[in-house]
This record gives C-alpha cells, sequence and structure tokens, in this order.
C-alpha cells in the first residue's frame, strides 16, 4: 500500500468526502456546519453553511449536493491533540435531508421525517443506478436511553421517503455492491457490517428470522474498534473507516475476510471515497485531527451515480 500524505489540515471533524472531477474534494466540516471544497493544491473554501451538523453527503442530480444532517447531534471536546465527539449533545436541532447548490450556496430542505417520525440524525447516504437514494439515521443516545434507528429510501426531488430496514443499532455508513443488487451498512457500537439483498428501487429484502432486521453479518469487527461511514471500491470490497485502531478496514464481499487495513494514525477516521485517475486514488476523512488524506489504492474505486 502506498504512502499516506496529507491533502488538507485545519478542518473541523471533516466528513463526507466527494471527489470532484476538477480535482478537489468536497467535504462537510460538521463542528462547523459548512460544506467545504478543498482544491488540489490543499487550500480550502467554504462554499455552504447549512448549520446544525452535515455529515455523510454525494453528488445528485443537477450537480447537487445531498448532505445528510445530524442536526448538530455531537458535542466536541479537545482531548490530547484530538476532536473528540460526545452525547448527549448541547445544542440539537433536528435531522434533515438537505441538497446543496454548489455555486450559490442555497441549503433546501428535503426531508425531516417519514410516516410523520422526525429523522434524529441522519449520517450517511449512497444513490442507487435508478435515481434514488439511501440514508441511515445514527439516532442519538441521551444519558440512559438509546434512539433504535433505520435505513430509508427517497427521492431527491422531496417527493417520497420511505423507511426500508429496521431496527438498527446507531447505523452509520451505507453502500450498494456494484451491481446495486446489494446494501451494506455499518453499525457503529457493534462494529457490524451487514448485508442485505435489494429486489428493486428502495426494495430492500428483509427475510424472517433470529434478527428483526433480517440482515446477514457479513464482518463483526474484534477488540476495540467501532465503524463510521464507507465506499465500496471496483471490486465490490467493501470499505469502511474503523474508529478506535484508526483507519480504513477492506472486506471481501464474498465471506467478510479482511482484504487489508490502510492506518491513518487518527483513531476518529470517518470516512473515505475514490478520485483521481481511474479513481485509484482514496480521500480519507481523518476527523479526530481535522485532515484530509490521500493514498493511491490497490483497486479502482467504484463509480458511483451522478460522479461519471
Amino acid at each position: 500500500m502506498a504512502e499516506v500524505r496529507e491533502i488538507c489540515s485545519g478542518l473541523f471533524f471533516p466528513e463526507g468526502p466527494v471527489a470532484m472531477g476538477d480535482g478537489s474534494v468536497v467535504l462537510v466540516e460538521i463542528g462547523r456546519g459548512t460544506v467545504t471544497r478543498v482544491a488540489a493544491d490543499g487550500s480550502a473554501e467554504v462554499v455552504a453553511e447549512p448549520g446544525g451538523g452535515p455529515n455523510g453527503a454525494a453528488l445528485g442530480p443537477g450537480g447537487k449536493l445531498f448532505v445528510c444532517n445530524n442536526g448538530a447531534a455531537f458535542d466536541y471536546t479537545e482531548m490530547e491533540g484530538l476532536t473528540v465527539p460526545s452525547q448527549p449533545p448541547s445544542n440539537y436541532s433536528f435531522g434533515r435531508i438537505e441538497r446543496v447548490d454548489l455555486d450559490s450556496g442555497e441549503v433546501e430542505v428535503l426531508y425531516d421525517s417519514c410516516d410523520g417520525r422526525p429523522l434524529r440524525a441522519p449520517n450517511d447516504l449512497v444513490f442507487d443506478a435508478h435515481g434514488g437514494f439511501y440514508f441511515t439515521d445514527h439516532g442519538l443516545r441521551e444519558e440512559r436511553t438509546s434512539d433504535r434507528t433505520a435505513v430509508f429510501y427517497a427521492q431527491p426531488d422531496g417527493s417520497s421517503i420511505s423507511e426500508v430496514i429496521f431496527p438498527l443499532d446507531a447505523p452509520n455508513g451505507v453502500g450498494l455492491s456494484p451491481d446495486g443488487s446489494r446494501i451494506y451498512v455499518a453499525e457503529t457500537y457493534t462494529a457490524c457490517v451487514w448485508r442485505w439483498e435489494v429486489g428493486g428501487p428502495g426494495d430492500v429484502q428483509t427475510p424472517p428470522g433470529l434478527l428483526p432486521h433480517g440482515g446477514t453479518l457479513l464482518n463483526r469487527l474484534p477488540g476495540f474498534q467501532y465503524l463510521d461511514s464507507l465506499g465500496v471500491d471496483g471490486d465490490g470490497n467493501v470499505c469502511v473507516a474503523t474508529l478506535g485502531s484508526g483507519g480504513i478496514t477492506s472486506l471481501s464481499p464474498e465471506d467478510g475476510s479482511v482484504v487489508e487495513f490502510v492506518e491513518t494514525g487518527d483513531i476518529f477516521t470517518t470516512n473515505v471515497c475514490f478520485g483521481g485517475d481511474d479513481r485509484r486514488t482514496a480521500y480519507i476523512t481523518a476527523s479526530g485531527t481535522g485532515r484530509l488524506l490521500a493514498t493511491e489504492w490497490p483497486r479502482p474505486g467504484l463509480e458511483l451515480a451522478y460522479e461519471g
């Protein structure tokens, strides 16, 4: 594996990286409530200010950026050179899905509830080939209670949203297999990556069984490791940001075995996306140290919907 290099520093808990065609990376700074563009030379510019807690992001129709906003679901503390997130939050507003115009900075709220239930802390999203998108709701952990949350499927024009997987324990990263026939979800605190078969747009197969959500376990990482957001590479490997050990763990879609682990040196490594020539550059958010990193990936990344 090639060396991990720093592209940009001084970011306030960056997440949701999206590799752009001009060589820049658009990401969010959760702690600042901004959408920020990092140029190829490492300079950073705020392009939108949705407030709250912008989290996972993806390009959608018309070149708009679709953002999971967790509503400031975390507080942040500086501790031994790291920015450390914690719950319960002191300034929580509400969770929502937003559409951001990267040229004007305009922010529109598309969804803040489903079937009359408010979204708690949307976290990560992925578009399918049919134009809709799946997103996770990480939920809140209060002093003595914790949300049971879900995965949703929604349309990018704000016309339709439905709950498709329930219940889950702090679902975080979400991704699709290269052919779109399988969805992967990482739960943060259980350190589990689950998979489900997909029959069509928003049609997640949840067969009855011992687990109420009907998922099949791909892998449960051992030791002091938690899971954050994820990406999928061109071979279908599930590349999940791993908290604690601090890096990206690549899992085989066949049996869930670890293909490789790329260490970043930041225990709050939160996300990965692919860009550059042949999508062989992995861009990684090292949130605890406020950096955007990059490394050459051994395989091309998966070309996502609306990023071609």
